[in-house]
């Protein structure tokens, strides 16, 4: 028979040419676990990602962009993962009811936005790596490294500080003293130290670049919010 993913012809149980199996197994509970071990195991699970994350970002994310792409969790999954994470503790604490906070004196597309942003910041977060992409690439141009390579760089970074703020929203929730400010700090001062690590940690300049590019985007990231805002109020006005 022919290979259902490549369509050549098939000898065996596998097919040589894309190493398809001939029959797929059934998906049933056995299936589903074996996902969730893979996501989970040590080797390139979220766990060990984590943890090298957390002591070695700038070495092990270069290492991922350069060398070896197996041994930590997809930067894309990252992100969205800990996105997740962060929204499902702030939909069960309200945290940032606390921390972000945006109340606009009349009803507008601007303050509709605005308020979005303060009701889903970890979704909002994967639109702002984007802009802090374009700052940073901006800041660190002579390091040669391309767009999409920073923007990996900001999924795991992003994805980490997200964590932060998750941990530090839990800890605010069970003994209600204002934690997410501390967690917002930690999370600026970790993206400074992992940036500047990540393409020369033995410049102090890496890491005041570092900061002006995080603040840079998420300037640049508020104002186009204003700016569509705007742009959509006065198109409805005409």
């Amino acid at each position: 028979m022919n290979c259902k993913n490549c369509n050549k012809k098939v000898h065996l149980n596998y097919c040589d040419n894309c190493g398809h199996p001939v029959h797929v197994k059934r998906i049933n509970g056995q299936y589903v676990l074996k996902e969730i071990q893979q996501v989970l195991n040590f080797e390139k699970g979220i766990f060990y990602t984590i943890w090298e994350l957390l002591i070695r970002p700038g070495e092990n994310v270069r290492h991922f962009i350069t060398e070896n792409r197996s041994r930590l969790v997809k930067p894309v999954i990252f992100i969205i993962a800990t996105s997740l994470i962060y929204s499902l503790v702030n939909d069960f604490f309200l945290i940032e009811d606390g921390y972000v906070r945006y109340d606009g004196v009349e009803e507008s597309t601007t303050v509709s936005i605005l308020q979005w942003i303060q009701g889903h910041y970890g979704y909002a977060n994967l639109i702002m790596a984007i802009f802090i992409a374009f700052s940073t690439k901006l800041f660190f141009r002579k390091y040669g490294y391309n767009f999409y390579e920073i923007l990996i760089l900001l999924c795991f970074v992003m994805g980490m500080g997200m964590l932060f703020l998750a941990i530090f929203g839990i800890l605010e929730g069970l003994t209600n003293f204002g934690l997410m400010q501390i967690g917002g700090i930690l999370f600026i001062i970790y993206f400074t130290w992992a940036i500047g690590q990540f393409f020369e940690r033995k410049k102090p300049l890496n890491y005041f670049k570092a900061f002006a590019s995080y603040m840079l985007g998420m300037i640049t990231f508020m104002l186009c919010a204003i700016l569509l805002g705007a742009l959509i109020d006065l198109i409805i006005k005409l």
